[in-house]
């Protein structure tokens, strides 16, 4: 690669999939199922029952207040869901686990350790929009592996396997991490990559100045530093193409200009994306913020599956 930065092929052997039993959790079960295929991949099955009371300190915690008939009914329930992938020959081992959803998938995380955790965005409680603090959006800004957050079918316009794949890029570390496993998807499930970088323009007010409105030296000036950022920038996404390209993988550049996550969004529509990957920049104060005003922003209201990475 140009940029002298290696492509690495990402160690997917475990995968922890959440579910609730909604109507969302068939479609997170086929995605978890058809990565772990590709990979060769093991699978824990995880369903946590969340308490319904605040723990008494005099009492026993609350795992010992749950029969054990509801667990292993919980466990059996769990275990159906994947049934067709055992049958298929993919493990699958089953936890049942009682607590916060949030706290239980990451502890679980952790001691697995999981190399992708895949959920969905909307649970049992309803089909309402992501919300900031929900038990998704914890998972992604606190656990270290990759997580890919899937939609409700009846939201997405998204098919398996992959085809159309989109890889948000802004040259950072997080982001060369979400090209190295967005082209080793590509390359196993046969997709076209398209790493797309978005050039925020140096107003950010609405409506912004047209060229017309400025003085005839200053437009000029403009239109020519948009012209070079739109070159540099193919330039360098040009230089990532040769590596993310193997025989069953094709890759292409895309600029555009405008607020990241709006953009991203956009043409993830217009090209019908099966798929989003975004790298985040880690758990500092500033990759907080840009968690909250790009990453979170696609999570919430994309209509296919969102794979955020950290670096």
């Amino acid at each position: 690669m140009k940029s002298g930065v290696a492509l690495t092929t990402p160690h997917i052997k475990r995968i922890l999939c959440p579910i609730d039993f909604s109507d969302a959790s068939s479609y997170v079960v086929d995605h978890a199922v058809a990565i772990a295929g590709w990979y060769k991949a093991r699978i824990l099955a995880l369903h946590v029952c969340s308490p319904l009371f605040v723990p008494v300190p005099a009492l026993p915690p609350p795992v010992d207040r749950v029969p054990q008939t509801e667990i292993e009914r919980v466990r059996e329930g769990t275990r159906a869901c994947f049934q067709a992938a055992s049958d298929a020959g993919i493990g699958v081992d089953v936890a049942v686990d009682i607590g916060h959803p949030a706290a239980e998938i990451l502890g679980r995380a952790a001691t697995l350790p999981a190399d992708l955790i895949v959920m969905g965005t909307h649970g049992a409680s309803g089909f309402e929009r992501l919300a900031l603090g929900s038990v998704a959006e914890k998972v992604i800004r606190k656990t270290a592996c990759p997580v890919l957050t899937v939609p409700p079918r009846a939201h997405t316009t998204a098919v398996l396997p992959f085809k159309r794949l989109l890889c948000a890029m802004d040259f950072s570390e997080p982001s060369l991490a979400a090209l190295a496993f967005g082209g080793s998807l590509a390359r196993e499930s046969g997709a076209v990559l398209t790493l797309l970088h978005v050039i925020e323009w140096p107003w950010a007010e609405s409506p912004a100045p047209t060229f017309d409105d400025l003085p005839a030296e200053q437009a000029v000036q403009l239109a020519q530093f948009r012209r070079n950022l739109e070159a540099s920038a193919m330039a360098r996404l040009q230089g990532l193409v040769p590596d993310a390209v193997q025989s069953r993988c094709t890759s292409q550049p895309a600029v555009s200009h405008g607020k990241p996550y709006v953009e991203i969004l956009r043409i993830a529509g217009e090209m019908q994306a099966d798929l989003i990957i975004i790298g985040l920049h880690g758990r500092s104060a500033a990759g907080l913020m840009l968690f909250g005003s790009t990453t979170n922003q696609v999570v919430r209201h994309a209509t296919c599956p969102v794979l955020t990475l950290k670096h």
